[in-house]
């Protein structure tokens, strides 16, 4: 009888163990473009099909914070492409693929999945009419024209196989600047740049009047999309995903690509609609959230990131002033340091703590904490050095312990100025928490990054006119705040300044 109850024991915990597994959702994820986007919805939808559970993370801002994205498991699968795991990923001298490909990412526990179908490689692109004046048919013909102005996508610009590269195999004399994927198309059409890089596949090549140059010396590798997933994606998903193999061909994802920056359809209606007309899935898309279930959504991820990382930063930084105070020599090191943190541009931050911290909402808490030191150490240690030395001298013949002064005298006098450092921080934060959004944090900062890509502006909206809201929102907050706690008489006069 014990042997049967053991037994039993062992099949029900064997039983909720698989069950476990079974519940815990497959991750994709997408890059912030229009056709990342699309096929990451591709491939989520075909996963749902076959009654595969789905957590959606879109809109990663790069190759980089993609792949680590995935390395660290905070993703499964996401669209990649041959070129650019062998140029920017692997970083090897010779372009791979096949099994070379196969073997050197089976070492980084990764594999890639069978190849989609289509070419999406790097082009130069120019208006129509400014190829028809200069008379630009191919790459090499741009070495003459040092003057045209030159915009790139940030990535293309700075990557090896992008615009350095490109650059010295053509000897070409223009520089170029970065701007947005999203926004290049509209800026070439308005004649802001004369010339940018382009997808092969790029929907915006159909909308706009551009010219696609040549590229005459083969300098371009091949792109061709493929998922590229961890090595423990469960089977039934490497199954489901194999079942795209070679149905997409460069003018069919072109057409996809058309149908959400031209005709405007959404991400799930347009893959729906192909794994549909592939008899992979039925016509009926996931139900989309609406738009006031998403913005609430947005909102209190965005107050939570906000919130998490300012309480700590308050923490740290009111210890951090008041253990320096007293030495000059300290706090200026202090200052320094948190003034030097101010310096680092907020997405170059969040992509150097990629590393340490992953992706998703903790590098970005520590990102915003970081910057939230400065006003609040800075604030709070500038109060407390300038407390008037008579009341710090008869704190002391009263024979207050340093805690009691601290308690009853010089926090009391500082906390106009510590109040007025938080609420610079909580504002700040706020603006800083919408960039969390390029590395999987959510919040408002969704709709802004999706926006760009799409160069839609209602979208952009969603995202800025709340964090303009909130910043607003905050403000009064915290002046409300400022009269509950501090008395008249240490805020009197200060309209005035």
């Amino acid at each position: 009888m014990p042997v049967s109850r053991l037994s039993l024991l062992g099949t029900l915990a064997w039983f909720l163990c698989c069950v476990g597994q079974a519940a815990e959702p497959v991750v994709v994820g997408s890059k912030s473009f229009t056709e990342s986007y699309v096929l990451g919805e591709i491939m989520a939808q075909l996963l749902e099909a076959h009654g595969i559970e789905v957590e959606r993370r879109f809109g990663f801002g790069g190759t980089l914070i993609c792949f680590e994205a995935l390395t660290a498991g905070e993703i499964d699968v996401y669209p990649e492409y041959t070129g650019t795991i062998s140029e920017a990923i692997l970083k090897t001298d010779t372009p791979l693929s096949g099994d070379g490909l196969a073997a050197e990412l089976a070492e980084l526990g990764l594999v890639t999945l069978p190849e989609l179908g289509f070419n999406n490689t790097y082009a130069m692109t120019v208006r129509t009419d400014t190829a028809r004046e200069l008379n630009l048919r191919t790459i090499s013909d741009l070495v003459p024209h040092s003057g045209l102005s030159v915009g790139l996508s940030h990535e293309f610009r700075d990557r090896a196989d992008g615009w350095p590269g490109l650059k010295r195999a053509y000897a070409l004399p223009q520089t170029a600047a970065g701007i947005e994927h999203g926004l290049a198309y509209q800026a070439l059409a308005e004649g802001k740049i004369d010339l940018t890089d382009a997808y092969s596949t790029d929907g915006e090549l159909i909308r706009y009047p551009v010219t696609v140059l040549n590229d005459d010396r083969g300098y371009f590798p091949v792109y061709r999309a493929l998922p590229l997933a961890r090595s423990d994606l469960p089977v039934a998903a490497h199954s489901a995903l194999a079942e795209l193999a070679n149905l997409l061909d460069d003018e069919t994802m072109r057409a996809l690509n058309a149908r959400v920056v031209i005709e405007e359809d959404s991400f799930a209606v347009v893959a729906a609609d192909f794994l549909a007309t592939a008899g992979l899935a039925d016509n009926r898309p996931r139900n989309e959230s609406g738009l006031w279930p998403t913005l609430s959504h947005n909102i209190v991820v965005h107050i939570q990131l906000t919130l998490i990382a300012l309480g700590l930063a308050c923490v740290a930084g009111l210890l951090l002033a008041v253990l320096v105070y007293r030495s000059e020599g300290l706090s200026r090191v202090v200052l320094y340091v948190a003034g030097l943190l101010q310096t680092i541009p907020s997405i170059a931050l969040l992509a150097l703590l990629i590393p340490f911290a992953g992706v998703g909402q903790r590098p970005a808490i520590i990102a915003l904490f970081l910057y939230s030191l400065l006003p609040i150490v800075r604030n709070a240690i500038t109060a407390l050095i300038t407390i008037d030395p008579l009341l710090r001298r008869v704190a002391a013949a009263l024979g207050m312990t340093q805690w009691q002064q601290m308690r009853h005298v010089h926090f009391p006098l500082a906390l106009p100025h510590v109040l007025a450092g938080v609420r610079i921080a909580a504002v700040v934060s706020i603006g800083t928490a919408t960039l969390a959004a390029f590395i999987g944090a959510g919040g408002l900062g969704e709709p802004i990054v999706t926006g760009l890509a799409l160069n839609d502006t209602s979208l952009i909206l969603q995202g800025a006119i709340p964090a303009a809201l909130l910043a607003l929102a905050t403000e009064l907050i915290f002046e409300m705040i400022e009269r509950w706690l501090i008395p008249a008489h240490l805020t009197a006069g200060r309209s005035t300044l």
